[in-house]
């Protein structure tokens, strides 16, 4: 089972508490004060992670607490602080809150670390509170309780890429054939159940992008029908889409009607989406109706379309080519955006 949407509950640890204490010792029967100080709470942190599919752990242990601090001793002995409790997660995981709904963090790299929430200040022994005035104080904090909080975990994939089709389109095939990604593929609807990110290397040109297969979509995705957001909230980051279409029309389909629904799905879900970079991949060029299907399907889509086999593997440097421009043309967009943040 793939989790990428899961409930949690994070507790950072509290501080321990301040000693009270006076000094005893055969000559000083009336030593003064050596209350120690309580330790700080951990704290709690995400830290984005590659290596770290989905949120299987998480799922199984929803609750998560990082050490309390120890409390302070006589003899002048602080508490030792808490240890910090660093929770690895996905890349392109969204932290949220469950009582307003708001984003409370995100990470979008391989080691990208938020802190979450601060542990308890640790209390004051009375050694603290000794002055001249005051020479044997008697007293002492408590140590601060450690903030608490209530989220949902998100993911979110992270690719340059984004996949899309109609079940049994081809798109696993794809990923199969052109990445170092080897999704599950069969000859039946829904064979891919989640989300799959390979890497398409480019060796002459020192560079590589990345792909993500998302699940087969269907009409009423965007109202959450079938897999319906689970899926579709995994195209939000995607620089370029691509959508698959079945060209030869298996099973009565027809291409032009396929690319008329996932775009609307599309835009009904989030206007912005259909915006990105769109390419076309016409699969299955190597089926008998599949040519006179292309011809009709170039009259109504303004999309440049690369006609593919996944069989015979036609058209597949042509397409990874468009691709790369594709995501190398976004990528110099964004480089220059952040520039200009950078010089304001």
């Amino acid at each position: 089972m793939f989790y990428d949407e899961v409930k949690v509950s994070f507790k950072a640890g509290n501080g321990g508490d301040g000693c009270f204490s006076f000094r005893r010792a055969k000559y000083e029967p009336k030593g003064g004060p050596d209350g120690g100080n309580g330790g700080r709470g951990g704290n709690v942190y995400i830290e984005g992670d590659t290596n770290v599919a989905d949120l299987t752990r998480f799922h199984f242990k929803p609750g998560w607490q990082a050490k309390n601090g120890e409390p302070g001793r006589g003899s002048d002995q602080h508490g030792a602080n808490g240890d910090d409790i660093i929770l690895k997660i996905p890349v392109g995981t969204i932290l949220v809150d469950r009582e307003t709904g708001d984003p409370v963090a995100e990470v979008l790299e391989h080691g990208d670390r938020v802190q979450i929430l601060e542990g308890g200040e640790g209390g004051k022994g009375n050694m603290v509170f000794k002055s001249s005035t005051n020479q044997a104080p008697r007293q002492f904090t408590p140590g601060k309780l450690g903030e608490t909080g209530d989220y949902r975990l998100v993911i979110k994939t992270i690719a340059d890429v984004g996949l899309i089709g109609f079940p049994n389109a081809g798109k696993s095939t794809l990923l199969n054939m052109v990445t170092n990604a080897h999704p599950k593929t069969g000859a039946y609807p829904f064979t891919t159940m989640f989300p799959t990110v390979g890497v398409l290397e480019f060796p002459e040109q020192y560079e590589r992008i990345t792909v993500a297969d998302i699940p087969g979509l269907i009409e009423g995705a965007s109202e959450n029908r079938g897999l319906g957001h689970r899926f579709l909230k995994h195209v939000e980051r995607c620089k370029v889409l691509l959508i698959m279409l079945d060209t030869q029309g298996t099973d009565g389909r027809e291409p032009i009607a396929d690319y008329r629904v996932l775009v609307n799905e599309l835009k009904l879900y989030m206007p912005g989406l259909v915006r990105k970079p769109v390419l076309i991949a016409a699969n299955k060029m190597d089926e008998p109706d599949a040519p006179n299907n292309l011809k009709a399907l170039k009259k109504k889509v303004k999309e440049e379309i690369y006609p593919i086999s996944c069989v015979s593997d036609e058209g597949f440097e042509e397409l990874k080519q468009a691709l790369l421009r594709e995501v190398l043309s976004v990528r110099a967009a964004e480089a220059k955006l952040e520039k200009v943040d950078e010089d304001d």
